[in-house]
């Protein structure tokens, strides 16, 4: 938990909402198709944004934070593109909320998630 004194008082910023912030924002980030529950839960498990936490893991002091992720990506799309993209909505969502200078993003890709088949149509006997 960081704190930051003013004239006011004290704000304290929780790990769990640095978290928060790092999660949403690597849900909205192109190509990320979901977060990771870890790869030893068995199948990486898809998250919404309720549980957003998931897949965060996060380090904060008074200043700085640094912040692991674990996510699945959408295939087709270029897995390094999706990483620096994901590294930099992180850093700025984070920064831009709290105050704290995020010093690492690190990425995991923990697998490939794909576009579900199209059922196929049952034809009719006319």
């Amino acid at each position: 938990m960081t704190e930051e004194l003013q004239q006011e008082g004290l704000i304290r910023i929780s790990d769990d909402v640095v978290a928060t912030i790092a999660g949403l924002a690597a849900l909205e980030t192109p190509g990320v198709s979901a977060m990771s529950g870890g790869i030893s839960e068995g199948l990486a498990k898809r998250l919404s944004g309720r549980n957003a936490q998931k897949g965060v893991s996060v380090e904060v002091g008074q200043l700085e934070a640094a912040i692991d992720l674990r996510i699945v990506v959408q295939y087709g799309i270029p897995i390094h593109e999706v990483g620096r993209r994901l590294q930099d909505n992180v850093r700025e969502a984070v920064e831009n909320m709290t105050g704290l200078r995020v010093v690492e993003v690190n990425v995991k890709i923990e697998g490939v998630a794909f576009k579900d088949e199209e059922p196929e149509e049952a034809h009719r006997v006319k």
